[in-house]
């Protein structure tokens, strides 16, 4: 019997490998966000968030989930909606921004975006990314139909896309790009899911224009950031391992949606990677795309 359970764990990795009975946190697990990622929630030090003038007040960072909330700011304010005008509070995650009291007492979860809604009497927290988006559509009535069963087909979508970013970003994102080595079963087994992700995308563009019909909604949004950032923007440098070309519907989609004004305003907002005047670290009018991109701020 010990034989072939040595024979079993030899084929593990690494070989011999066997799980314990119960499970301990090793702070040197290797990958990309060992330094930040823990097994438990709550603060590690104390710093309170800065507050801007704005209504709005966003903590976040240019991630997918983060662009999102940007471009749905950017949305509401070119369709008129001046009491969407926000601070956008860079949250640097490797270090451990989130983890301060003063985010955790926004969000409870430590994850980017968060948003502070500070237009009434007592501040409102809003966190999760889709939350924030239904949050401001149906405080703005704004980019969500009011037809009850194009309603349902929107959020129906929106929860689509968050319970498929794990997938798309945790899952396939981790192995193949963070991991600190490959392994052939986990990125077989997500990209496999990714790949079947973009094909449901792609089947449903085939008959409309947008995800989830003729409108333009925060289930767009939502899909938007994750999807095109593997169609248009090499995210995790795996196009070519996705084949992602092959998705027509999707490229077709994502190139419209990336000509929007809006979207390429909230693109850059938070941003602390790629071209500098993509970079701006921090919004709180709407001047700062003209004068506070990092390539503005590198000759002063």
């Amino acid at each position: 019997m010990a034989s072939n359970t040595n024979t079993e764990t030899n084929n593990n990795q690494p070989p011999g490998y066997a799980p314990p009975k119960v499970w301990v946190w090793d702070q040197a697990n290797g990958g990309r966000f060992a330094n930040v990622n823990r097994p438990i929630a709550g603060p590690t030090h104390e710093k309170e968030l800065p507050r801007g003038h704005h209504p709005l007040q966003l903590y976040s960072l240019a991630t997918p989930n983060g662009v999102k909330v940007t471009i749905m700011l950017e949305e509401l304010l070119a369709a008129g909606h001046k009491e969407a005008e926000y601070d956008a509070w860079l949250i640097r995650i490797t270090e451990g921004d989130q983890f301060s009291t003063g985010f955790v007492s926004v969000n409870p979860n430590s994850k980017i975006p968060a948003l502070l809604d500070c237009s009434g009497s007592t501040p409102v927290r809003v966190f999760e990314s889709g939350a924030i988006l239904l949050y401001l559509a149906e405080k703005f009535d704004a980019f969500i139909p009011e037809d009850p069963v194009q309603r349902t087909e929107c959020l129906s979508w929106l929860f689509w896309q968050m319970g498929s970013a794990p997938y798309l970003g945790g899952g396939f994102g981790h192995f193949y790009a963070y991991a600190p080595f490959k392994m052939e079963y986990p990125i077989n087994r997500f990209a496999m899911e990714t790949k079947r992700l973009l094909d449901v995308l792609d089947r449903q563009l085939l008959n409309t224009e947008y995800v989830a019909g003729d409108s333009y909604t925060i289930a767009d949004m939502a899909c938007w950031p994750w999807f095109a950032n593997l169609c248009l923007y090499n995210q995790y440098e795996a196009s070519e391992f996705l084949d992602v070309q092959r998705y027509s519907h999707v490229q077709r989609w994502s190139k419209a949606i990336a000509q929007r004004s809006a979207v390429i305003r909230g693109r850059k907002v938070n941003r602390i990677m790629g071209p500098l005047e993509d970079q701006l670290h921090e919004r709180h009018d709407d001047d700062d795309f003209n004068t506070k991109t990092q390539d503005k701020l590198a000759h002063e």
